[in-house]
């Protein structure tokens, strides 16, 4: 059965710099009402415009919240070619339409599917659901993410990650790709490629794997999967910019 889309008003009532470079918004519906949804959809953002009530352009974001939430949680980065995005200037109380939720990229997690998530920048959000979802429904889904970000600073819900790791056993690996002179990040460098999937996850052609992120990102690990002849059939993917 197809989860029913709806059209409503919701008001911001969290903004916070999550990292240098993305934004956590939170949203609340005006009706009290939470959007149920599946892990991994999405939803349409249309600001509205002060005064007026103008509706304006939507954009989709994945919903980093799990179903029924009381929130609706999103993860946006600042700037994207060269252009802020206009929630920099959001405050709490801003009206907001929001549509959904919307798309195919979904997992409900059980007890019997091995699952591998693999996750570029804010491409994370989806999985957020996912594992929160697993963690409130205690599903004991085996889960291994692999995050990939720029710098140690962007790595987004990191005391949520880590929490993750023993509160039900995901396996979590983050690498950064430009680690800075003198850093103190003792973990993972480089992007992932076959070689780093092969040494965390041997067991992947047994999993579901899940990639969210940029194009470039999202195709490169397709081809890293495709090196380690991992079925098409198994892999799902969710592209974003």
């Amino acid at each position: 059965m197809a989860t029913p889309i709806t059209k409503k008003r919701y008001k911001v009532s969290g903004i916070v710099s999550e990292t240098p470079e993305v934004l956590l918004i939170k949203l609340v519906p005006d009706d009290g009402q939470p959007m149920d949804f599946e892990p991994g959809m999405f939803a349409m953002l249309h600001g509205i415009e002060a005064g007026t009530g103008k509706v304006m352009i939507g954009r989709a974001f994945s919903i980093a919240s799990e179903p029924m939430a009381k929130e609706l949680e999103f993860y946006i980065v600042k700037e994207h070619n060269g252009h802020q995005t206009h929630f920099l200037s959001c405050k709490n109380g801003d009206e907001f339409q929001v549509v959904g939720p919307h798309g195919q990229f979904k997992f409900v997690p059980d007890s019997k599917t091995k699952a591998l998530f693999i996750a570029g920048g804010t491409g994370l959000a989806p999985f957020m659901s996912m594992l929160r979802f697993i963690k409130s429904h205690n599903t004991g889904t085996n889960v291994t993410l692999m995050y990939s970000v720029k710098y140690p600073t962007e790595i987004i819900r990191r005391d949520e990650l880590d929490d993750f790791e023993k509160s039900i056993g995901t396996k979590v690996v983050v690498t950064v790709t430009r680690p800075p002179e003198g850093t103190t990040w003792l973990g993972e460098t480089g992007r992932i490629n076959a070689d780093m999937i092969s040494k965390y996850v041997p067991d992947v052609h047994e999993r579901l794997v899940c990639i969210c992120g940029p194009l470039p990102f999202v195709n490169a690990m397709k081809d890293a999967l495709k090196s380690l002849k991992v079925s098409d059939s198994m892999v799902r993917a969710d592209v974003w910019g």
